[in-house]
């Protein structure tokens, strides 16, 4: 059912309306922008949570919405994967030396995952399948390590002082590109019965 004012798909909106103010302020100089980007980030990244609820709470949900909210998660992610890249050159992980280059992999892997699985829905989708392919356990833990990893990256600093917020991060993203290729995997096992007896 329709409103007049669709506050769930409001706040997908508002989700994509934060990433091109996400990236002006890290990329501005000094300490602060890092640290302020990085809340606008996770800020954003609540809303995801709560147009969902709100969808389902108040009875807004919609097809505009079911198919926007999935592409703002993935333009956040990829924003953040871009910004950090650009920025690894300037941060070091003592356990990690080489973490800009599997950052760089994680990227990779993350962005492809979303590219082979949203051409995969569509096409199962065309043939009345995509219930096959819908979204797993797996792959909503995976946007979850996905979201505060690269939110806690994206701080940069130690968080009080103490806390090493980049390193976390760091960590919860290789652990999101793992599920990534877990849930890539399950995906196309799922879909495979349909691909061969198209290909066969």
């Amino acid at each position: 059912m329709q409103k007049a004012f669709n506050i769930a798909l409001a706040l997908t909106w508002l989700r994509i309306a934060a990433i091109p103010l996400i990236v002006v302020v890290f990329m501005l100089p000094g300490y602060w922008p890092k640290p302020i980007a990085a809340l606008i980030f996770t800020f954003a990244g609540l809303t995801d949570w709560l147009d969902g609820y709100v969808a389902r709470k108040m009875n807004m949900q919609s097809k505009f919405g079911a198919f926007l909210d999935p592409v703002a998660d993935k333009l956040m992610v990829a924003t953040a994967l871009i910004l950090l890249l650009w920025d690894a050159p300037n941060r070091t992980l003592p356990l990690f030396p080489w973490h800009d280059i599997a950052l760089a992999v994680c990227g990779v892997i993350i962005i492809g995952r979303e590219i082979v699985i949203s051409a995969l829905r569509e096409w199962m989708a065309e043939m009345g399948e995509r219930h096959q392919v819908a979204v797993s356990g797996i792959a909503k833990l995976k946007t979850i390590f996905q979201l505060v990893g690269l939110g806690a990256m994206l701080f940069t600093f130690p968080l009080f002082g103490i806390i090493p917020a980049y390193g976390i991060g760091f960590a919860l993203v290789l652990a999101a590109a793992v599920l990534t290729i877990w849930s890539m995997l399950l995906y196309l096992k799922a879909a495979w019965p349909h691909m061969s007896a198209e290909s066969g």
